[in-house]
């Protein structure tokens, strides 16, 4: 049964003196600093400390949503932020509740991925005596966030909030921490003694073009280039870039791959988009453009990138030249950068756009050899089911408006070589911390913030289990997403690698886990659910579920997949190369 929301509180200082009338609450700043900022939702699990923040956003009229494990707010915060380009907000209890909350900070920190977490904490009144739930939680926030600190007057918690948001946006995006202790949040101030820092007045723009002459440094070079390339990656959606960069990749004829939430960038089938010849394409081009992504392990610390030029744009200074030396790096916010170079390479020689045709060519061929390759696995009727036919059904299943969420191990990295989200902005994963259990509270987030549009989440069966009782959250809030389950009953990618480096007779220890029938566990939840072993019934199962969701309820398919098939990049072992 949904929960019915609870309205926001009537005209209720009717009837009290004028000097009574001026006096507000820490808990009530808060929720006025939120609804300038423009936040609409929190995600939270309730906690004494934080209580009058509650009464606050009822009165504000901001939606709360509390779920089962903290981790699960600062998650869903992270992904709000990600589908709507606003900042997200979780508030969790002090403590447990607010330790409870670091792994999905440091996702977001990873991730680029603007939020704030205020976190409770026991009375400044109490400070070093023992308070319940005192912890040092500044300390532990700080190298996990852009911003971290502590409220300590109640007056100072709007211009505190505004501090703390504006925090997030310094280069490139991530999330801060507030503690406010429950003192603070419960006193009764002089609302004339407050500084409301007004919306759109405390920040300044970061859409910063970079070094002009660098833009032309990098036109003169795409001009010449026979075969450049250009990988797209995540901060194409932190700077709503998706429109620039077609024009880039399109106007000068350059091939591009995509990664993160960059992926969707361009349709399947628009020619420049490729697909699974990233590797082949890095070998032989004689221009590499990296946007909006670090040379971390999954460019393999640039050590990947073989061609002469190396061109890097990003939003933070600090990412470029990082692990590997550059021809040209420029800081700025990439669309202005990807729009201007267009401007300086348009009209020069046709930009130099016919002669990388064969290039192009030669990349789309190495692609048709590539999905040869794969299309039997993708076509498997083998049983127990080959994960490469779900990858294949689920991207047979999408649509233009399809919001696409992985969170797994294996499972999900074997869905990279056949999913293609059909839209910009549809498409999340954990980022680079590689966290698990993000899935339910992204489909939470992404689901409140598109409410008309399908979310659809694959889960690797350990990955569901760590966050799965939130199904529930999201039946009670009436959140219905479709999520599907590959179920090897194993932590398989690890699995693997015990396998090839301790042989197979301790390839099973610390890995495997229970038969769990999770579409059982959805019909116990109150949602729809699903048990599938032949391939045959993957698409009439994910049908079934498509109808549940537009009848209101989430659903959850449980499809049982091959153990021993595994994604190239795991036999390969390339995540710790």
């Amino acid at each position: 049964m949904a929960q019915v929301a609870i309205e926001p509180k009537a005209a209720k200082d009717e009837g009290k003196t004028e000097a009574s009338v001026e006096k507000i609450s820490g808990g009530h700043l808060v929720a006025k600093a939120l609804k300038a900022e423009g936040i609409d939702v929190i995600f939270t699990l309730c906690g004494g400390h934080i209580i009058d923040i509650y009464d606050g956003c009822l009165d504000e009229g901001i939606k709360i949503i509390d779920v089962r494990h903290e981790q699960v707010a600062a998650h869903a915060a992270d992904g709000y932020a990600r589908m709507t380009g606003k900042p997200g907000c979780a508030v969790v209890t002090a403590g447990p509740g607010t330790t409870d909350a670091v792994t999905g900070v440091a996702n977001a920190l990873r991730a680029e991925s603007p939020f704030l977490l205020i976190g409770g904490q026991s009375a400044l009144s109490q400070h070093m005596m023992g308070g319940l739930q005192n912890l040092p939680h500044v300390d532990m926030m700080r190298p996990i966030t852009k911003f971290a600190s502590q409220v300590q007057t109640t007056e100072r918690i709007p211009d505190m909030i505004s501090m703390a948001f504006r925090e997030c946006y310094h280069g490139a995006p991530g999330p801060s921490f507030l503690e406010i202790p429950r003192d603070v949040l419960d006193t009764k101030v002089d609302v004339t003694k407050v500084r409301f820092p007004q919306a759109g007045h405390y920040r300044a723009s970061t859409r910063s073009l970079g070094d002009p002459d660098d833009i032309q440094k990098l036109a003169d070079i795409l001009v010449k280039s026979q075969r450049p390339c250009v990988l797209l990656g995540t901060q194409v959606a932190t700077c709503k870039a998706y429109d620039a960069a077609k024009e880039f990749v399109r106007k000068l004829n350059i091939p591009a791959y995509m990664n993160g939430a960059g992926r969707g960038t361009l349709p399947p089938g628009d020619p420049h988009h490729l697909h699974r010849t990233r590797s082949y394409a890095f070998e032989k081009a004689d221009v590499i453009v990296i946007v909006g992504t670090p040379f971390d392990f999954r460019m393999g610390y640039g050590k990947r990138l073989r061609a002469e030029t190396v061109v890097q744009i990003d939003m933070d200074y600090r990412t470029v030249g990082k692990n590997r030396d550059v021809s040209l790096g420029i800081v700025g916010d990439v669309g202005m950068i990807l729009k201007s170079v267009t401007a300086a390479a348009t009209g020069r020689s046709d930009n130099g756009a016919k002669k990388r045709q064969a290039w192009i060519d030669e990349l789309h061929a190495a692609e048709k050899k590539a999905y040869e390759k794969l299309e039997p696995e993708f076509r498997s009727e083998s049983t127990p089911i080959n994960p490469y036919r779900v990858a294949w059904e689920l991207n047979e299943f999408l649509t233009e408006d399809t919001i696409y969420i992985g969170d797994g191990g294996d499972v999900v990295t074997i869905t990279a070589q056949a999913v293609q989200p059909r839209s910009p902005g549809h498409w999340m994963d954990p980022g680079p911390l590689g966290t698990l259990g993000v899935g339910v509270p992204f489909a939470m987030a992404a689901k409140f913030a598109h409410p008309k549009k399908e979310v659809l989440c694959y889960f690797g069966d350990g990955a569901f289990s760590l966050t799965g009782w939130d199904f529930e959250t999201c039946v009670r809030f009436n959140l219905p997403f479709l999520g599907v389950v590959g179920n090897n009953s194993a932590m398989n990618q690890i699995r693997c690698g015990q396998i090839m480096k301790y042989g197979k007779e301790r390839g099973n220890v610390g890995n495997m886990l229970g038969d769990v029938p999770y579409g059982e566990f959805a019909k116990m939840l109150g949602g729809h659910g699903e048990e599938v072993r032949d391939p045959k019934q993957i698409r009439p199962a994910l049908d079934r579920a498509r109808a549940a969701v537009a009848g209101g309820k989430p659903a959850l398919v449980n499809i049982w997949v091959d153990i021993d098939v595994w994604a190239p990049g795991t036999k390969n072992q390339t995540m710790y190369k």
